[in-house]
């Protein structure tokens, strides 16, 4: 027996890293942090850090040295980086091979349409002659970069094109055209796959956004036909093994209105579409991705209640004092109420934490989730039930 676990560098310092400390603690693995500022969210709660930049390879060689095994709290540290890191013989998870997918939206849809995964109609296009020809009206997403409603945009008139070829100009990057999906609602299938190809996939969810932010999940997703649901795991398996992903995939998808599921996006991390599972799963998605990386035995993936509720809270505009000041009214309303708080500065529409509401009633899962995450926000005006 060894006298200490491997330690796992970690690059970025969000609330996605923030989350993976707890599992990490009750495993005994220890983290080593690579973050982009003092005082960040998983800087707060990971004593072993250092701030650098994540484009930087000396700096990644730095923050991983020791380590056997490198993951990640983002999907942006550059490719080339990756493998230089894995020539060193540190084992990157998800790999660079896998990663490409979800920091490239082109290499993305390509590779998906090489695997028959459906898909909406989609085209890189040049120039407005090039969407115009695609068909309006459509979506303009940049290949890198957006993420959270960022770099995409609704195009039902040429001239509402060009802002997205002068952000990709500007960024250097491409510009994929998309049709714009008659969607029902959108699902998330969440899997976590380990490199000895063990794999456990999580009830998929149906999820809201709000201004392009994933505002609410519902897990199960109420009302998914069971061949829909199978449907929806088995493209995230698929997707999984194909790409050789390790760690946790959430694959994002579309319930269209005539019964189809297609796949709008992929993320190769833990994801705000699996934070329901923090309390309503018997193993998060945040301890699964630690064992996955760490090739170790998956946990269950099982729900512990019929119903889970997430509801994000983000910052409104007109935040003042501390989101410590909602613990006590959220907590005596509701004992059985589960509040993530991020150590986040409030800023109009930021992710600055998330309430969890479980049990046997979908609505009254529903209302408390809401009425917590309204009283954080502020949205409940004078603070009166």
């Amino acid at each position: 027996m060894t006298d200490r676990a491997p330690t796992l560098a970690v690059i970025g310092g969000g609330q996605l890293a923030r989350m993976m400390a707890q599992p990490a603690i009750a495993l005994g693995l220890p983290l080593r942090l690579l973050a982009e500022a003092e005082g960040v969210s998983a800087a707060q709660v990971i004593p072993d850090h250092e701030v650098g930049d994540y484009t930087d390879l000396d700096t990644l060689r730095r923050i991983t040295e020791g380590c056997p095994v490198v993951t990640f709290d983002h999907e942006h540290v550059p490719t080339d980086h990756l493998r230089a890191l894995e020539e060193s013989g540190i084992a990157v998870r998800p790999g660079p091979g896998a990663l490409v997918h979800a920091q490239d939206k082109g290499v993305m849809r390509a590779r998906l349409a090489e695997l028959d995964i459906p898909c909406p109609r989609n085209a890189l296009v040049t120039s407005t002659a090039d969407v115009e020809a695609f068909g309006l009206p459509c979506v303009l997403k940049t290949t890198r970069g957006g993420y959270d409603g960022k770099g995409v945009w609704v195009v039902r008139d040429l001239a509402d094109a060009g802002a997205a070829f002068a952000a990709a100009e500007t960024a250097g990057v491409e510009v994929l055209a998309e049709e714009l999906v008659d969607f029902r609602r959108e699902l998330s299938a969440l899997v976590a796959r380990s490199p000895s190809g063990q794999a456990a996939a999580y009830p998929v969810v149906a999820s809201t956004q709000l201004g392009g932010i994933c505002h609410e999940v519902i897990a199960p997703a109420p009302d998914l036909l069971p061949a829909l649901a199978g449907q929806a795991q088995e493209i995230a398996l698929r997707v999984a093994g194909a790409l050789d992903v390790t760690g946790i995939l959430a694959v994002e998808l579309f319930e269209t209105t005539d019964g189809r599921i297609l796949v709008n996006e992929l993320a190769m991390r833990p994801h705000n579409t699996g934070h329901w599972t923090q309390d309503g799963a018997v193993t998060s998605q945040f301890e699964n991705h630690l064992r996955a990386v760490m090739d170790l035995p998956l946990g269950s993936p099982a729900p512990r209640s019929r119903w889970t509720v997430m509801v994000n809270i983000l910052g409104g505009p007109t935040d003042s004092g501390h989101l410590y000041d909602g613990l006590p009214h959220a907590m005596a309303r509701d004992p059985h109420l589960r509040v993530h708080l991020y150590g986040k500065d409030l800023r109009p529409g930021r992710k600055v934490g998330h309430v969890n509401a479980y049990g046997d009633d979908l609505d009254d899962c529903l209302e408390r989730a809401r009425h917590a995450a309204a009283w954080f926000r502020g949205d409940l005006g004078n603070h009166s039930e």
